[in-house]
């Protein structure tokens, strides 16, 4: 009876061990949730009107927009985005939200708009790891031994020297 008792405390660290193993490598599996940008506040969006709200207005109460329009109408966007993703991934977007203002040229609000959402966003996916570029194309041994003995050719002037017979300033 005993030798029962023995093995079973001698088995204890091993399980013990295991459990903070199991633990370890579950925790890094755990979903992370991460928002970015405007904290949207239903009574507040709600609250801008055309017509009746200016930029100052705007900016006081909703504070200065993630960005503003660079081309055509004046337009300040304010997004609003949600991330989830997995412990070494890349984030991926699980909601997201664009509030859209626009003034006109007084600064008064024209339209107000946030249907803009997750499904009119386009997914643009580079591909290659290059990026194309004019002329030759240069292995690394042209790169690192191509310049050898050109340095001071082609200029004017180069060449010249006590004895030289080149048309530098030493040379004529």
């Amino acid at each position: 009876m005993q030798e029962i008792s023995k093995r079973h405390l001698a088995a204890r660290p091993v399980l013990v061990a295991g459990a903070a193993l199991v633990m370890l490598f579950t925790g890094g599996c755990s979903r992370i949730r991460e928002h970015q940008g405007f904290i949207l506040q239903p009574l507040i969006v709600q609250s801008v009107l055309p017509g009746v709200d200016n930029k100052k207005s705007v900016e006081g109460s909703m504070g200065r927009p993630t960005f503003a329009s660079q081309f055509g109408p004046e337009r300040w966007y304010y997004v609003s985005r949600t991330t989830r993703q997995y412990a070494f991934g890349n984030p991926k977007p699980d909601s997201q939200v664009v509030f859209m203002i626009d003034f006109d040229k007084a600064g008064n609000v024209t339209n107000v708009s946030d249907d803009v959402t997750l499904k009119n966003v386009a997914n643009i996916s580079p591909v290659g790891a290059k990026t194309p570029t004019l002329g030759r194309e240069r292995s690394l041994f042209d790169e690192i031994f191509g310049n050898i003995g050109t340095v001071g050719a082609g200029l004017p002037g180069g060449g010249g020297g006590a004895g030289g017979g080149g048309q530098g300033p030493n040379g004529g």
